[in-house]
């Protein structure tokens, strides 16, 4: 089959389009005819070996964890999904070889969901890891309640936008930080933006004199900090960016595969309560152009790479 594979730990250049390994379908899994498979920054950063020290990569890796396609094969022990269905999927395992940049791959049950109906197959293909941060941080590691006042940093960004729908839709009040040029883009989800930068903290504090309630941090370092004095006396801190988040009494957050949490994404994307914004889109071959994209850091939402089927009668 037909795909994008790396030998070597460097930058995009590294990236190769051509024949990869047919992917074997274990008991407990599905073959995935790949519809579309969206770019995240962990993408990029296992590449380049940052992740390294807690994946191990088998080479040649095939990169990319998020996917929406077709079943086209359920393994013997599959009862879960049949030939046609259309599914997404967060398809991480802990090591690095067998991704979603490709025209099929074999995914865990466990990684999987039903596809939205009202989703394309590249918005589709951007709800997953985004959409599983951003629930299970603002659901479980922060338990955001009705009433309250959540700070989420690059709100106009993967993991930001769906987290302030997310947060609108649990009775919460979303401030959100965000370039000028994308304030709109942040209201219209539901969020109240405030520009990053210097004077940041002046500005949350106009918005919420008495601090916040919980902070959602995707960038760490110097906004850590801030996001650490922004909170009201009982606030809550969570970072998915930085591990010094212990350092300032709050929690480290690393998404994982969640077959329940992703069917709740799904049923709120049909439910019009969350929607994925596609800001580009590429063909498979030109996944490095993905990569590049998504490492210069001011994506709108999420970008895609998409598998040309011209003929659907292809299984």
């Amino acid at each position: 089959m037909k795909g994008i594979s790396y030998n070597r730990y460097g930058g995009p250049e590294v990236l190769e389009y051509g024949e990869v390994r047919d992917p074997k379908v274990g008991p407990d899994s599905v073959l995935v005819k790949v519809r579309a498979a969206a770019v995240n920054p962990v993408d990029w950063k296992c590449r380049a070996g940052y992740l390294d020290g807690a994946l191990e990569a088998v080479f040649p890796v095939v990169p990319g964890w998020d996917v929406s396609g077709v079943v086209v094969q359920p393994g013997p022990a599959v009862g879960e999904f049949s030939v046609g269905d259309e599914v997404i999927g967060y398809v991480r395992e802990d090591f690095l070889s067998r991704g979603t940049f490709a025209e099929y791959v074999a995914a865990p049950v466990r990684t999987l969901a039903r596809k939205p109906r009202n989703l394309t197959w590249e918005q589709a293909a951007g709800l997953p890891l985004v959409g599983l941060t951003a629930y299970q941080v603002l659901t479980k590691a922060l338990q955001v309640k009705r009433g309250e006042t959540v700070l989420i940093h690059a709100a106009a960004g993967g993991v930001g936008s769906i987290a302030v729908q997310l947060a609108r839709h649990l009775g919460a009040r979303p401030i959100g930080t965000a370039s000028e040029a994308n304030h709109d883009f942040v209201r219209s989800l539901g969020g109240e933006p405030v520009t990053y930068g210097d004077g940041l903290a002046e500005r949350v504090r106009g918005l919420a004199p008495e601090g916040v309630d919980a902070a959602f941090d995707t960038i760490g370092g110097d906004t850590l900090k801030t996001s650490a004095n922004l909170l009201a006396p009982e606030g809550r801190l969570v970072s998915i960016a930085d591990g010094g988040v212990v350092d300032y009494g709050g929690h480290y957050s690393f998404v994982r595969p969640d077959p329940d949490d992703l069917t709740r994404l799904a049923e709120l994307a049909e439910q019009g309560v969350v929607s994925v914004h596609v800001s580009e889109t590429f063909p498979l071959e030109r996944a490095a152009d993905a990569h590049r994209r998504s490492e210069e850091g001011r994506t709108r939402g999420k970008i895609v790479v998409t598998v040309d089927w011209p003929d659907e009668t292809t299984p």
